[in-house]
C-alpha cells in the first residue's frame, strides 16, 4: 500500500551538507515510524536516524550531532538533514516505513539514494 521515493542524494564535498527527502504515497502516513538507513558496498545495512509517529527520534552514534530526522505530515514526508559530512557517509541511503498496529505489520522500503562524500 505505502510507496517511498528518496530524492536529494549527490555528491557533496566533506564538510558540507545535504538534505533527503522522502514522500510517502498510498497510506496514513502518521501512524508509521519512519526511518532512514544505509549501506555502503560490502557493509551491512545500519540504521541512521528514525522518527516515531509521536516525534521521538535516535539516531546512530556515528551521526550524532551532525544528522536530523524531521517529518512533515501534511506532506506525508520525511527528511533528513545531513551537515559536516564525512567520506565515511558516503553510503546508499533508504527510507523504511514501519508499524505494527492491532496484530498488523506495515514495513515498506525506498529504492534508495546514492551519497557520495569526496574532495
Amino acid at each position: 500500500q505505502v510507496q517511498l521515493v528518496e530524492s536529494g542524494g549527490g555528491l557533496v564535498q566533506p564538510g558540507g551538507s545535504l538534505r533527503l527527502s522522502c514522500a510517502a504515497s498510498g497510506s496514513i502516513f502518521s501512524i508509521y515510524t519512519m526511518n532512514w538507513y544505509r549501506q555502503a558496498p560490502g557493509k551491512q545495512r545500519e540504521l541512521v536516524a528514525g522518527i516515531t509517529s509521536g516525534g521521538r527520534t535516535n539516531y546512530a552514534d556515528s551521526v550524532k550531532g551532525r544528522f536530523t530526522i524531521s517529518r512533515e505530515n501534511a506532506k506525508n514526508t520525511v527528511y533528513l538533514q545531513m551537515n559536516s559530512l564525512k567520506p565515511e557517509d558516503t553510503a546508499v541511503y533508504y527510507c523504511n516505513a514501519y508499524r505494527s498496529l492491532w496484530g498488523t505489520v506495515g514495513d515498506y522500503w525506498g529504492q534508495g539514494t546514492q551519497v557520495t562524500v569526496s574532495s
